[in-house]
Parts: C-alpha cells; sequence; structure tokens
C-alpha cells in the first residue's frame, strides 16, 4: 500500500477511527472530495472502499433509520456517489458486495417517477452511472441478466421514465453480451420495449431517429424469433418499423443515415421474413429496396482496395442479408413484375454481382484469404453465401470466371461444412456454425449438369464431401430419441416418448432440405458420369448409405420427399453398380422394399371421389410438385434395373404390388388413364414378365386381359397373350 497518496492514507485512519454512524457519515463528504481530485489511484481507492465498510454505504442506501438532521435522499446522493467512484475500478465493480447491490440500485431507477426523487434526480443519475461501470464487466453482466435487469429496463423505457436512455444502453449493452438467453419465455416485456423504440424511431425526424435504427437493430436480433412470431398478433412494431424505414428510403440522405437503416432493415427481415416488406400490399417498398442494396453493394466493392472493401463488412453483409432474401422471394414467385421492372431488378442485380465476383475472385488470390481475423473470414464466408444464392438462380451468366472461382468457393463452403460437423461431434456449447456448403447446394445442382463445373468439381473430391454431408444431414433429419442409461430405464419406463425441440425441428427441416439438394447433384452425378459410378469407391459407399439407412427412415409424412429422393438415388446407383450387387443381399432387399413402398402408395382409386377414377394418393397430394417427377424416374430406372438385378422381381410378386397394379386399373373407367401413367405401368409390368416366367401367371388371374383391352396396353397385351 505504500502507492497510497498520503491524503487518502490520512482520509482512510480518519474513517477507521470514527465510533458513530454521524461521525463516520460527516467523513464521507472528505472521500467525495479525494476521489474526484488526481491523487486518488485505483490502490487508493481500495484502501477507501475497505475504511468505509460496503454495510455502512448500503445501510446509508436503504435503512429508514438514519439520523434525522439530514433527508434521506442526501444519505443515498452521498452513498451513491461514493459507490460511482469505487465502480470505476474493476477490482471494486467486481466486488461481490457490489454485485449483491445491484437489486438495490435497480430499485433506485425504478422509482425514477416517485415523488420522492423528483426534487434530487442525481439520485437516478449516480445510480445508472453504478450500473453502467458493473455491466461492464463480466460478473456484474451475469447478475444483472440474474436478476431480470433486462426486463426491468425495457418496462422504464416503455413507460418513458426519467432518463430512459441510460436504461436503453444498460439493454443494447446485456444483449449484445447475452443474445436470445437475455429474454424470458414471456415476450410480453420484448414487445412493449420494441412498440416504444419503434414508435420514437419513427416519429422522430431528427439525428436520434438513426441512433434508434442501430439500437432496434441491436436488440431485435437477439429476440426468441420463434416466441415473437407466434404473438405478434396485435403488436403494432411491424408497422412502426415499416413506415420509419419507408420514410429512410424516400428521403435524401448520406451515409450517416442509410447505414443504420439498411443494419435494422436486414435485421427486421431476418426476424420477419420478406412478406414485411409488403405490410401496405404494395411492391415499391421491395423494389426500393433491392435498388438501394444493389447500389450500396456495388458502390463499395467497386475497384477499390480489398481493404477498403473489407472495412465496409458490416454494411456489405446487411446489404447480402437483404439481397439474399429479395431472391429467394423473386424466385418463388409470389411477385408480379411489369416487364421494365423485371429489366431494371435484373440490372440491378447483375451489377451488384458481377462486383462481388470481382472482389471475390481477387480475395482468392490475395493473402487477405487467409486472414486470422474472425472478421475478416466472416466476411469472406458471407460474399460466399450471397454469390450462391445468386447462382441458384442465374444459371448462364457469366460461367467461364465461375468456374475459375468455383476451388475457392467449395473450399470455404467445405471448410464451414466441417466446423459444424465437428460442433454437432463436440459438447455443442453456443449456437451451430452455418453451413455454408448447405447455402451452396442449389447452385450445385446447376453445376453437377454443366461438363466443365462437374470437372472441378469433381478434381477437388466433392463427391466425398457431399457423402459425409448426407450422411450428417441425415443423423439430424433422422431424430432419435437420447439414449437413457441403463441404470434409469426401469424408473423411466412410463415417460411419453420425448419429442424433438422447436429448435432441433428446425433443423430437422433445414436438414431434409439439405437431403433433398444433395440427392439432386448426386443423382446427376450418377446419369451423367456412368463409369465413374460404377468403379468410384464414394459411389460404392453411397449406395451402401442408402440401402442400409432408407429403411430406417421413419414413415411420416415430413420423411416423405426425402424417402423418395432417397429410394430413387438408390435404384439409378444399383442399376450402374447392377454387376456388384450379391444374390438376396439382405440389405438390398430391406432397401428394395422400402422403395417399393414409394412407388406403390403414389396411386390409389380407394381415396378417389370416384370409384373410377386413380388419384394421386392424399399422402402424396401435398407434396406432389416434388416427388411427381421422382415417381417417374422411379419407375423408368426400376424397369432399367429389373433386366441387371432380375431376383428383385420377387418382391413386386410377393408384396403383391404387380398383381395390385393391375387390379387398380381394372376398376379405371376407359379413357381417363394419364398417358405418362398408363406408360409408367405398362413398361414396368412389361419388363417383370420378361425377367420372371411366373409373372404370367400371377397377372392373368388378376385380369390382366380386360386391363390391356381396357387401356389400349398393347406391348404388355402381347407379352402376355402374343398376338
Amino acid at each position: 500500500m505504500t502507492d497510497v497518496p498520503e491524503p487518502v492514507r490520512k482520509c482512510a485512519n480518519l474513517l477507521k477511527g470514527t465510533r458513530s454512524d454521524t461521525e463516520k457519515f460527516a467523513a464521507l463528504f472528505m472521500v467525495t472530495k479525494l476521489m474526484k481530485g488526481k491523487d486518488c489511484n485505483t490502490a487508493g481507492k481500495q484502501l477507501l472502499f475497505e475504511a468505509i465498510g460496503f454495510p455502512f454505504l448500503r445501510k446509508l442506501l436503504v435503512s429508514k433509520d438514519l439520523p434525522s438532521d439530514c433527508p434521506p435522499l442526501v444519505y443515498k446522493s452521498v452513498a451513491l456517489s461514493i459507490l460511482t467512484g469505487f465502480c470505476q475500478e474493476e477490482e471494486l465493480a467486481t466486488h461481490k458486495d457490489i454485485i449483491d447491490a445491484i437489486p438495490t440500485l435497480l430499485e433506485i431507477v425504478e422509482q425514477a417517477d416517485d415523488e420522492d426523487y423528483e426534487d434530487n434526480l442525481i439520485v437516478v443519475s449516480e445510480a445508472y452511472s453504478c450500473l453502467k461501470s458493473i455491466a461492464s464487466y463480466e460478473p456484474g453482466q451475469q447478475a444483472l441478466l440474474a436478476t431480470g435487469a433486462i426486463p426491468k429496463m425495457s418496462q422504464i423505457y416503455s413507460a418513458q421514465s426519467f432518463q430512459t436512455d441510460e436504461a436503453l444502453h444498460l439493454i443494447v449493452l446485456l444483449v449484445k453480451q447475452f443474445g436470445v438467453a437475455s429474454w424470458p419465455e414471456d415476450p410480453t416485456a420484448f414487445h412493449a420495449l420494441i412498440q416504444r423504440i419503434a414508435l420514437d424511431m419513427e416519429t422522430d425526424h431528427t439525428e436520434r431517429k438513426y441512433e434508434l435504427c442501430r439500437i432496434l437493430a441491436d436488440i431485435l436480433i437477439t429476440c426468441r424469433r420463434e416466441i415473437v412470431l407466434n404473438s405478434l398478433e396485435g403488436q403494432i412494431w411491424p408497422e412502426s418499423l415499416f413506415k420509419g424505414c419507408g420514410d429512410i428510403l424516400k428521403a435524401k440522405i448520406g451515409p450517416k443515415q442509410r447505414d443504420p437503416a439498411l443494419h435494422l432493415i436486414a435485421t427486421t427481415l431476418q426476424v420477419l421474413g420478406m412478406q414485411w416488406a409488403f405490410m401496405d400490399d404494395q411492391k415499391q417498398f421491395f423494389l426500393m429496396l433491392l435498388q438501394l442494396a444493389a447500389i450500396e453493394v456495388r458502390m463499395q466493392m467497386d475497384e477499390k482496395k480489398l481493404e477498403t472493401t473489407f472495412k465496409q463488412a458490416e454494411l456489405l453483409t446487411c446489404c447480402f442479408t437483404i439481397l439474399e432474401q429479395c431472391i429467394e422471394y423473386m424466385a418463388s414467385d409470389q411477385l408480379d413484375l411489369e416487364p421494365k421492372e423485371k429489366q431494371t431488378t435484373y440490372t440491378a442485380l447483375k451489377g451488384a454481382f458481377n462486383q462481388v465476383m470481382a472482389v471475390l475472385t481477387r480475395v482468392s488470390q490475395d493473402k487477405i484469404k487467409d486472414s486470422g481475423n474472425p472478421r475478416d473470414k466472416a466476411f469472406i464466408v458471407a460474399t460466399v453465401r450471397i454469390l450462391s444464392a445468386w447462382l441458384a438462380q442465374e444459371t448462364t451468366a457469366m460461367r467461364p470466371a465461375i468456374y475459375k472461382l468455383l476451388p475457392f468457393m467449395l473450399k470455404i463452403g467445405n471448410e464451414s461444412f466441417h466446423e459444424l460437423k465437428a460442433w454437432r461431434a463436440g459438447p455443442r456449447e453456443g449456437s451451430p456454425p452455418v453451413d455454408i456448403l448447405r447455402v451452396m447446394m442449389p447452385a450445385l445442382c446447376h453445376f453437377a449438369v454443366e461438363d466443365e463445373a462437374r470437372r472441378v468439381l469433381f478434381t477437388h473430391k466433392q463427391d466425398e464431401v457431399l457423402l459425409e454431408a448426407l450422411e450428417l444431414y441425415f443423423s439430424i433429419a433422422h431424430w432419435k430419441r437420447p439414449p437413457i442409461p441403463r441404470a434409469e430405464r426401469l424408473k423411466r419406463m412410463n415417460e411419453p416418448d420425448p419429442v424433438p425441440t422447436p429448435e432441433q425441428q428446425a433443423q430437422m427441416k433445414e436438414a431434409r432440405s439439405a437431403i433433398v439438394s444433395l440427392c439432386n447433384i448426386l443423382m446427376n452425378f450418377t446419369v451423367l458420369e456412368p463409369k465413374r459410378a460404377e468403379d468410384a469407391p464414394t459411389f460404392a459407399n453411397l449406395l451402401k448409405f442408402v440401402v442400409e439407412n432408407l429403411p430406417e427412415l421413419k414413415d411420416t409424412p415430413d420423411n416423405l420427399v426425402i424417402h423418395g429422393n432417397l429410394a430413387v438415388l438408390g435404384l439409378l446407383l444399383l442399376k450402374q453398380q447392377s454387376k456388384k450387387v450379391k444374390q438376396n443381399d439382405f440389405s438390398i432387399c430391406r432397401y428394395i422394399q422400402a422403395t417399393i413402398r414409394f412407388l406403390w402408395d403414389a396411386y390409389n382409386i380407394d381415396e378417389s371421389n370416384d370409384p373410377t377414377a386413380l388419384v394421386v394418393s392424399i399422402a402424396y397430394k401435398g407434396v406432389w410438385s416434388d416427388v411427381s417427377e421422382l415417381w417417374f424416374l422411379g419407375m423408368q430406372t426400376m424397369c432399367g434395373v429389373l433386366p441387371l438385378v432380375p431376383w428383385i422381381s420377387e418382391f413386386a410378386l410377393e408384396s403383391g404390388w404387380a398383381e395390385g397394379i393391375v387390379k387398380t386399373l381394372k376398376k379405371v373407367k376407359i379413357g381417363t388413364l394419364p398417358a405418362n401413367v398408363k406408360s409408367a405401368y405398362e413398361d414396368f409390368l412389361s419388363q417383370l414378365v420378361d425377367v420372371n416366367a411366373d409373372v404370367v401367371a400371377v397377372l392373368k388371374k388378376a385380369d390382366a386381359l380386360r386391363v390391356c383391352r381396357n387401356h389400349r396396353m398393347m406391348d404388355l397385351g402381347k407379352k402376355l397373350f402374343g398376338d
């Protein structure tokens, strides 16, 4: 303690020597004077903290039993003034006694509107200063979260009490630290807070409007999205945000105003989705937004040094978020654009993405690509992501340049995929990493049919990574209840079966979508690279994965589309690898049964209003646009597999499928069977007759003669009955 200034040491000794609260309180005025001076260093403050003793300061803050020669607020004011000085030092701001005082400090700011405080608002200001200092350090942040400071501060701001901006800044500081965990399950406080800020932002026309944009973005991004979306009824803040942001977009503004507005719009779209941009049932806001984001991307990436572009990473990432949502929305065919609007939109997007391509190409050749800086890495990932979203829709432009850039994009995508895989294999702390490879998959579907792109993909062994991805995403989509330790099994025998959490359900939905894209890519590989599909170990492992896992897939409506995709991918692989298939291989047998189930269940007559009409079954109706082509491809490929692996025809007979087709078609009214369905069934039954002598008798017994006559199945008729 040798570095404690002499006046501070004297004051500390004086405090220790006091014999009553009145003497000690008198000495505190000397403390406040000392702490404002230059001489009072960290060691000095610690010495004074110990000399005063925290119980005495607490007594001044909360006790009603104090000497009557001063009003209670004076005692409070002096105690808070001293506490504020102490809280500027980390050692004291994180001291257990000060952390324990948080509820008292919160109580003071919550009572800011009380008559008691009207004459001495300095007390409230000092309490906020203490809280702010405490919130600068991790122990204080944790304690503030635990004591419900965020909902309390939200309530203060919503009620527009005194010094509410202090409450707002405290909220922002805490939500940036804790994210989603900041908010309770009950969204009332969140809605009230956002409503208040959104209304202020909408109606304020000073520079504060743009400060509120930043604050809104920082808070919105941390919300419990599902809970907020499910409780939006009756809330008017989305409309306030829409009007406020619309006014900004229409105004003549500079970067200082535009950047916070784009930040807020990007965040709002992430929370509320693109429907928010159509709140007035017009497309003007959407078109204005798309143009603004595209122009901003062009300007910020136009022929600048990479370092200059990277400095604008935050703004550009917001623009990317907006553009990705706009592109997805336009791809869903929900937007009706005039020819001129289409042209203007396409021109704006093409201009932006030419710049994105140019910058990413420069990055791929620059040392910045190996930067260890997480901000740089995140920006590169965001750039690959937005370019992938564009390439999923733009299937012809910029091909030579894209093929050159593709290896770098694959490297970034594969790294992010392996990060997700490692995260899922570990203790799963924090949020899962975003898999950019999954975002790239729709674009890879197009690349898989382009010869040059496919050459690049195989050169970089992308087929191996895609198999890994299929394995990972299948494990997510095919959710299994967590194993119960043996010791607890008896005790938990009568518990209801656990179900996936909402978060797991969202991950499962994402995984199913990834599986569909992966199957699409791998089917194209199998058809367009037949030699590779026949000989390469990756494709042998792919077939093994499909035949072993498809039979395990739960028979649920959500899984129907991936069931169809995996079934047809398996058939295409089976056709190429037929020479290697052993007769009556048990896993192949189970796989064929699961595939027959998919093909058999698609059409029936029982669910039709007309007992003579063949219809798509109810289970398939909702997803028929996703599985109809698969069904026809599956029937066609089954016809190709039968001559190569004739023993699988036994399953078509033993299961009753072949007989079932004839019995169903017998009931169908003449002239009503669609030509493509007729061809699919006739070709399949004809192939069965060719490879299995037992089929003829079964079909004849089911009255195939009438079916051939009714539906003019000439080829099948000749095979069964001769000319």
